[in-house]
């Protein structure tokens, strides 16, 4: 998005040499800061400051998310909990405050959740990181619904990563996915991004959709 002459502004619980690369390339452009997205005042106290910074936002990217290696009977009540507040609850309340400050500046909008395959597809030790991914598919088309053509509202939903996240499941089992996918290759960032990039900028009149990039595992 950078690269498109756009302003980005972001935030994870550290910063990473990826962030810090981008802040030395285009510090003009781009804010980042260490922000735990459960912290509702201090996410609210970044968006005062990349609203000073950058402007009001008129695009949103969710794609905060922790996952799972455990069965639900097996899973703690507190890890669920914290699973729902990070991957359903926070974004929820995020795509809020956007949409809000969208009102206030009266300008038109996109919003892309990042969603995932596992709520389309059942995985052992999934069960509750796949409730809320499907939880953000279905507000997606609900949103869209309340915004029609004020906010394009889509979902991107990749598959499994070679990530740390996708690491919790075990060699084997991210191989025997690998092997299942017709493309025989997990998932890049790199087969992500033009996706994000078109919902983001081009005029498609694509609404309330989820669009899957899984090389074809979930058919």
């Amino acid at each position: 998005m950078l690269k498109a002459d756009l302003q980005v502004a972001t935030f994870a619980r550290k910063p990473t040499p990826g962030l810090l690369e981008l802040q030395d390339a285009f510090g003009d452009r781009f804010y980042h800061d260490s922000v735990d997205i459960n912290d509702r005042s201090v996410v609210s106290a970044f968006l005062a400051r990349t609203a000073e910074r950058l402007g009001p936002p008129d695009a949103l990217i969710n794609n905060a998310a922790v996952g799972q290696d455990s069965m639900l009977v097996q899973t703690r009540p507190d890890h669920i909990e914290s699973l729902i507040a990070t991957n359903l609850t926070a974004p929820l309340l995020l795509t809020r405050d956007f949409l809000r400050t969208l009102l206030a500046s009266g300008r038109r909008g996109r919003i892309v959740m990042i969603g995932s395959v596992c709520a389309q597809r059942g995985y052992p030790g999934l069960t509750a990181y796949s409730a809320t991914k499907g939880a953000l598919e279905s507000a997606t088309r609900s949103l869209a619904r309340e915004w029609r053509d004020r906010v394009l509202v889509n979902c991107v939903s990749p598959g499994f990563f070679d990530s740390e996240m996708s690491a919790v499941l075990g060699a084997n089992q991210v191989a025997s996915i690998a092997r299942r996918t017709p493309t025989g290759r997990l998932v890049t960032p790199e087969d992500i991004l033009p996706l994000i990039r078109t919902l983001l900028l081009e005029h498609t009149n694509i609404n309330g959709q989820v669009i899957t990039a899984d090389g074809g595992g979930s058919i």
